[in-house]
């Protein structure tokens, strides 16, 4: 008995909360408030052989002003519409059309009531660019940091595909040379990662694709030398013959397990200058040069850095 009186009670008290509530948000939504929204312009009737270089559909923010019942009814019951922009009309000869605030305002006007004050329209103006097909083809790089973990590196990155078409003014194709990604955050890691990236934007540029994938090959780093490395003259006189003791040498440097497998002495090139033997006639010792080294190895230094030499008549 005491347990049904409680239950009729918290009813009671459920009922009467509900009901305050209720006043409270019709009391709400009847004051005057400003609201934002955002409205998307939408570029229609394109020819066929015109490229959008911008974005077909831009957005503008619309703040209104009224009461509150109201302007939640732009946002969810009846909503403001697209404003939908047609090519021809705000285009112009040199690749750019402007819809101006006037259209927008109006197109705003249109779809609210009475009693709904316009406040503000953020950009004023839209803007979009166009070309008849303008192109031309450019590789995609990486942006960003990606560092895997210590004693590992980038051995290789392959892009697919490894180049993007864009559409823009002569202009502007002229200064392009290479397109990147947005910047990516990669860390820590040991084996292959493949990632798709996004193609960075660029105004005034169309790119297709938008979106591109990207493999990063890691190997691991180690300490190395080859030997045997021949010691090659330079700028030599017709008739003269260069012999160095040692007539070999060996090369140190730092590269990935996998790369150190495939290397040979052919790899690497170490010569002395004559013309800095004939500068210095009295020195009895040359300075060596590294003088090729394969691409993708670092710290690669020689084992000896002077040798004797002789010069010989041929």
């Amino acid at each position: 008995m005491l347990l049904t009186v409680v239950s009729r009670e918290l009813l009671v008290l459920l009922f009467f909360l509900v009901l305050s509530g209720a006043f409270w948000l019709l009391m709400t939504l009847n004051d005057s408030y400003e609201k934002e929204y955002k409205v998307p312009v939408i570029i229609t009737n394109i020819p066929k052989d015109v490229v959008l270089t911008s974005e077909e559909a831009d957005t503008v923010r619309v703040k209104l002003a009224d009461k509150g019942l109201i302007l939640v009814s732009y946002a969810y019951k009846n909503g403001l519409s697209p404003i939908v922009v047609d090519f021809s009309a705000y285009s112009n000869p040199k690749g750019v059309g402007l819809v101006p605030s006037t259209t927008i305002e109006k197109e705003i006007q249109r779809q609210i009531v009475s009693t709904t004050r316009l406040i503000s329209v953020t950009p004023e103006e839209v803007e979009y660019t166009f070309n008849y097909g303008e192109s031309k083809q450019v590789p995609i790089r990486w942006s960003g940091r990606v560092v895997p973990e210590h004693m590992y590196f980038i051995a290789k990155t392959e892009y697919s595909p490894d180049t993007v078409t864009i559409y823009a003014s002569q202009e502007i194709l002229d200064s392009i040379q290479v397109v990147y990604t947005e910047p990516l955050n990669l860390s820590d890691f040991r084996d292959t990662v493949a990632v798709t990236a996004t193609v960075s934007k660029n105004k005034g540029v169309k790119t297709v694709p938008s979106t591109v994938g990207i493999t990063f090959y890691t190997d691991v780093l180690t300490e190395e030398s080859i030997d045997n490395i021949p010691v090659v003259g330079i700028n030599l006189p017709e008739g003269k013959r260069l012999r160095t003791f040692p007539s070999k040498v060996s090369v140190n440097f730092v590269a990935g397990v996998t790369q150190f497998k495939n290397l040979s002495a052919d790899d690497f090139t170490v010569v002395v200058d004559y013309n800095e033997i004939a500068a210095n006639p009295n020195e009895e010792t040359c300075h060596l040069i590294l003088k090729k080294i394969p691409h993708g190895i670092s710290r690669a230094s020689l084992a000896v850095k002077q040798v004797d030499y002789l010069l010989e008549e041929d």
